[in-house]
């Protein structure tokens, strides 16, 4: 083979592995959530991020979550980074610090709690599709009012 065939060869395989498809690269995207209305201005508001249907609201299921204290606040911004697609947050503040949702004896929370939408369960637990938003580019702002 001549040097000439050699080098168009070269560069023809260099064009053709250039042109190929790479695998898909998701960026996170700067996601706004803004929390309100919190009954303590002390205690420990912790967020769970979730992007699974059947994960939602199930412990330890969670894609990531946050603690945050309110420092002196009954409000607070709280900037994540998030994968395009759909998310959901459930939000619930540790009145004693015991690092656990507190419940009452049929197992409803008896501490705040707050779920993106700002969804207010009546009789069970909201699912997933009533909690979701898009995250579809950067700029976005999510605001949960906490529930008492």
């Amino acid at each position: 083979m001549s040097v000439l065939s050699s080098a168009a060869l070269l560069v023809g395989t260099c064009l053709l592995g250039a042109a190929a498809p790479g695998p898909r690269v998701v960026e996170n995207q700067s996601v706004t959530v803004v929390v309100t209305s919190l009954v303590s201005t002390t205690s420990t508001v912790r967020l769970y991020f979730y992007n699974t249907r059947e994960g939602f609201l199930k412990s330890g299921k969670w894609a990531f979550s946050k603690a945050v204290k309110p420092e002196g606040k009954r409000q607070f911004t709280l900037p994540v980074e998030l994968p395009q697609g759909e998310w959901a947050v459930a939000i619930t503040q540790d009145l004693n610090n015991n690092d656990k949702i507190d419940k009452n004896f049929i197992g409803i929370p008896t501490e705040p709690y707050a779920f993106s939408n700002n969804v207010r369960p009546t009789i069970a637990a909201p699912v997933f599709d009533e909690c979701k938003f898009m995250v579809d580019g950067p700029g976005k702002v999510v605001s949960i009012v906490l529930k008492d």
